[in-house]
């Protein structure tokens, strides 16, 4: 009797522990941003190809498609199609506008399928949340929408010509993580201190095609109307809106090189004359270039003026600049725009008129524009705190890498340096970081800046859609670093730990599934040199190559953006040796036969005048395709990531 009590007390007590297994509520998955309310439920439900996904509406066509094609990445391909029942393990997009959750305001509920309640630009988000999930998803239900409607980031293309590859790839990161505003800042110049203070010298750059000025446009990288029109329309498409900004009156040495009436000789050359009546003109005629006609350049709602670090010496000065701001504010509204500005009217404090109703303000530098002023006079803004959120590549001011878990921890965009406002205040628009590429010709590479702007990327994410956040900030960490970039993007080169690609024998003409390696990393090889034409390179990607006889010395070297670096190690044909690049964010090294030749780092340089920077002289190692001409025979490669 005692046996069968104590059999049936641990049968008892297994189907207990059981029940409770079943029963454990899923905890809020991890995303970046944090999901606003999670109701968990028990299980999980597992995406097979034989799941669909439906649109009940075709409004909702565009997001289901890119949730398809982003999944289909990732290996599972699902069939999309117009729907309304859906079965079990399917995925049914519903258009149903969210009244509490806003425009961006998303439902999901996962059980034995997944339903998607939103509009166009909230379904976009909702998708991108399913993709962080997996395939595998924890049962439960997602109600989400963003604190602030403006998150982003704003790339000085005017100094540092960005391709347009890699800004689609930033745009598909950036929609991702739910980012949804690109300012691109396409016209500045160099500081003329690194010129002999000489502005014919000083490098400028305005970087559209111009079919008006013909010459304007800086002949080191542009985009051209057609494609600058088609980018913006893409990254509409996914939920971005590209901000073009053309600064004036000051950072416009690009136009005063070109016409040099238009310089301020009082101010500087990088100042348009406000007293030229040749200058507004100029400038309206340069604006509407790219906002008129029925498929303008500017296909988005906003244009950026500029308005930044003009002078204030003199009031005359201070109140012509204030009419052309407030000229160029209807100039742009007259072409259907909104029109955004960098806060400049403290420094610039007069009495003529600047419109406020409907006009975006840029803070920051509360010396520039006073947060609260600007919040009294009804401006509405942009948090950009400059001392926080700003990034100057190796340029040893503002940030190389951004403060992380300062940002984290203590800010949103309520706070503007040492003004603070009530969270999701209306008039506080949003909040971005910056990337200003400052010091030309300082070796700084479009990987380089690609390794700043991602884990800036994700915390102002985080902290523009969440702002109050809900884990330690290490726990935050250590979870986001193991996040990508987005599907079918890996501008940072990323792989496991190991070695990622090995092969006996690299043959002339081949090609590698991996275009390159991101830091750290080690490349190694034996090598039987040959003789070797100058500019032969081992490796090649589309934007960078590495040489076994750099086009200049004959010795190992490697290429990139424009910039050309030789080890002191040259092949000598007849011999053999073990090569070794080694590679991270700051240098890149060279072993010969195990032995270390030479490293590559930050290289302490001035220009003219004593003025000195540092040359960034790192490599996003090349792996994509090898030349035709290869002489020598190199065996044994090995790419490790590290």
């Amino acid at each position: 009797m005692k046996k069968r009590f104590h059999l049936g007390l641990i049968l008892i007590v297994l189907t207990l522990q059981v029940f409770a297994a079943k029963s454990v509520t899923n905890p809020r998955p991890f995303t970046i941003p944090a999901i606003h309310q999670w109701t968990g439920s028990t299980g999980s439900l597992t995406l097979t190809p034989a799941s669909r996904i439906l649109y009940a509406d075709v409004r909702l066509r565009t997001a289901a498609e890119s949730l398809a094609r982003d999944w289909q990445t990732a290996g599972l391909s699902l069939t999309v199609c117009e729907g309304k029942k859906a079965a079990e393990g399917d995925v049914l997009f519903v258009y149903k506008p969210q009244k509490k959750l806003g425009e961006e305001g998303y439902t999901i509920d996962i059980a034995k399928g997944i339903r998607i309640e939103a509009t166009e630009q909230g379904a976009l988000h909702a998708a991108q949340t399913l993709l962080q999930l997996g395939s595998t998803l924890p049962k439960g239900r997602i109600a989400d929408r963003p604190d602030y409607p403006l998150r982003g980031l704003m790339l000085d293309c005017g100094r540092k010509y960005i391709p347009l590859s890699y800004l689609r790839n930033l745009v598909r990161t950036m929609a991702y993580y739910k980012m949804n505003t690109l300012h691109l800042h396409l016209n500045d110049n160099a500081d003329p201190g690194y010129y002999h203070d000489n502005w014919d010298e000083t490098y400028s750059a305005f970087r559209l095609e111009s079919e008006r000025f013909p010459g304007l446009t800086a002949e080191d990288g542009s985009y051209s109307k057609a494609d600058f029109r088609q980018f913006v329309l893409e990254a509409a498409a996914m939920g971005v809106e590209v901000i073009p900004e053309i600064d004036v009156p000051a950072h416009s040495l690009a136009f005063s090189h070109y016409r040099p009436s238009l310089g301020s000789k009082e101010f500087g050359m990088n100042h348009l004359d406000l007293s030229n009546p040749a200058v507004i003109p100029f400038v309206d005629s340069l604006f509407a270039e790219y906002m008129e006609g029925p498929e303008p350049v500017f296909a988005g709602p906003r244009v950026h003026i500029g308005t930044d670090e003009y002078s204030n010496q003199r009031q005359e000065t201070v109140e012509q600049f204030r009419a052309l701001t407030d000229h160029l504010i209807h100039t742009v509204e007259a072409h259907g725009k909104q029109a955004a500005l960098w806060g400049a009217l403290t420094h610039a404090k007069g009495e003529t008129p600047v419109k406020v109703d409907n006009v975006l303000m840029f803070c920051w530098y509360n010396g520039y524009a006073q947060p609260d002023s600007m919040h009294s006079l009804g401006y509405q803004m942009v948090s950009i705190p400059s001392r926080v959120v700003y990034i100057v590549p190796a340029a040893g001011y503002y940030y190389d890498y951004l403060n992380i878990s300062n940002i984290y921890n203590n800010w949103t965009p309520a706070h503007i340096a040492d003004k603070s406002f009530p969270e999701r205040d209306p008039q506080i628009k949003g909040g971005m970081f910056c990337v200003w590429n400052d010091i030309i010709g300082n070796g700084i590479a479009v990987a380089d800046i690609h390794h700043r702007v991602f884990p800036a990327l994700q915390v102002i994410a985080e902290k523009t859609w969440a702002a109050d956040t809900t884990r330690s900030y290490d726990e935050w960490r250590r979870l986001a670093q193991d996040m990508g970039e987005a599907p079918g993007v890996n501008d940072l080169g990323r792989y496991p730990k190991g070695i990622v690609l090995s092969e006996s024998v690299v043959k002339p003409s081949s090609n590698h599934s991996i275009p390159f390696i991101g830091w750290p990393y080690c490349v190694s090889f034996d090598v039987e040199a040959g003789e070797e034409v100058r500019g032969t390179a081992l490796f090649r990607d589309n934007e960078a190559e590495f040489y076994l006889s750099d086009p200049v010395t004959g010795r190992l070297g490697f290429a990139r953006d424009g910039y050309l670096f030789s080890f002191r190690h040259a092949l000598r044909p007849g011999t053999k040796e073990h090569i070794a690049i080694e590679g991270d964010n700051r240098e890149t090294r060279l072993y010969v036969n195990g032995k270390l030749v030479e490293t590559l780092g930050p290289d302490q340089r001035t220009y003219p005048k004593n003025k000195p920077f540092k040359m960034v002289r790192t490599l996003r190692f090349p792996l994509q395709r090898t030349d035709g001409i290869l002489r020598s025979r190199v065996t044994n490669l090995k790419v490790e990531s590290r």
